[in-house]
């Protein structure tokens, strides 16, 4: 995807459920992913109030020279038990400008990871994409919380 813009120009995913689809993919999460957080550096919890809607969480796990790790999601109270869903583990790589799905909590409680097969990388980052879009649609946009210690690489 280095020259091959035209897709984020129009919107629209080129080739579905290929290689080179996915990291379209990727690329449009990016920049859905920086509407509503536009710096990752301004704090490692942030949270996104929207009148009418539900909260939403992001933390960062990870900070790399490259990369960033976070985590973002919904917190739902059930029997005096705070649930997550969904609970999406996310990859950032500034260079490449690239967000990724790494996995997620299902409602189970059980991890699905991205692993190395195609078809559950599109899945995983497709849902990103839709929910992504879902949250702009919401009007969030996340504001710093706290500041917490930063895992070194």
């Amino acid at each position: 995807m280095i020259a091959d813009f035209e897709s984020v120009r129009t919107g629209q995913i080129i080739k579905p459920k290929t290689f080179s689809g996915l990291m379209d993919l990727y690329e449009h999460n990016y920049l859905r992913l920086k509407r509503i957080v536009p710096d990752l550096d301004i704090a490692d919890e942030m949270i996104s109030i929207s009148a009418g809607h539900l909260d939403l969480y992001l933390s960062v796990t990870e900070r790399c020279k490259y990369t960033t790790m976070l985590r973002m999601t919904y917190q739902f109270r059930q029997n005096d038990k705070l649930i997550y869903q969904p609970d999406m583990h996310l990859k950032i790589y500034h260079d490449a400008r690239i967000a990724e799905v790494q996995d997620r909590l299902d409602r189970k409680h059980h991890r699905i990871y991205s692993g190395k097969d195609l078809q559950q990388k599109w899945k995983l980052n497709r849902f990103l994409y839709k929910w992504l879009g879902y949250c702009i649609h919401q009007g969030h946009y996340f504001h710093p919380v706290s500041n917490v210690k930063r895992l070194k690489c």
